[in-house]
């Protein structure tokens, strides 16, 4: 699901990848099984996570085609969302256990979880059912840390925020249920349910986005 850093859910690939020049993004190499040769660029891991953000048009094409009716298409939109956002984990055990990560797979991998919610998030405001200030906070935090690490921390491993695992928990089930017209089968008073998940989500991934910049600090005066 969503990153903070080494360690973290969607980053979890680049603590075990070694330098860029130990690894290409040759296609020749280890596709499915594990071992010590290189490993191609098309492996099973990098494969699913490509899926993953192929998904994120098509749940964006069901949402359009529903047009706010809470029919058939939303819910295969949010069944689509769900499926994908639970294999978050998925592609970066399989790198890990079979040794299969890539330079490609470590810079897709979080990219793929920030595609999915992001574009989840924006159609639920596109819908005017979440306001768009929540869509701005949780996508630069989300963007911003991703960035951050990949422009800034090339050369050590910060530790994931504390609480982050949790945050990408609550925002998967936040926007999950957000995206379910659960309110037709079970009344209104899911919509309170909703909007106090999403405060949840919203507060966790303000919370975690500072204690992982105040971490990145604490190491920085550290090498200094």
């Amino acid at each position: 699901m969503l990153s903070d850093a080494a360690g973290d859910e969607a980053n979890d690939r680049s603590d075990d990848a070694a330098a860029p020049s130990a690894r290409s993004f040759a296609m020749r190499g280890r596709v499915v099984s594990a071992g010590e040769t290189p490993a191609s660029t098309g492996n099973v891991a990098n494969i699913i996570t490509v899926v993953r953000i192929l998904l994120a048009p098509l749940f964006v094409v069901l949402l359009l085609l529903d047009d706010g009716t809470d029919g058939p298409f939303r819910v295969a939109a949010a069944l689509l969302f769900i499926v994908a956002i639970a294999t978050d984990s998925l592609d970066g055990h399989l790198a890990r256990s079979r040794n299969l990560v890539t330079d490609l797979g470590v810079l897709l991998d979080p990219i793929a979880d920030k595609v999915l919610t992001g574009a989840a998030l924006v159609m639920l405001a596109v819908l005017a059912e979440l306001p768009w200030w929540v869509v701005v906070v949780i996508l630069v935090r989300e963007w911003g840390i991703t960035l951050f690490r990949f422009l800034m921390l090339r050369d050590r491993v910060i530790p994931a925020s504390r609480g982050g695992k949790l945050k990408t928990v609550v925002q998967s089930v936040a926007i999950s249920f957000a995206l379910l017209p659960l309110w037709n089968l079970l009344g209104e008073w899911v919509h309170w349910l909703n909007g106090a998940l999403m405060t949840a989500a919203v507060v966790l991934t303000v919370v975690t986005g500072l204690d992982y910049l105040r971490q990145a600090r604490v190491q920085n005066r550290r090498v200094e």
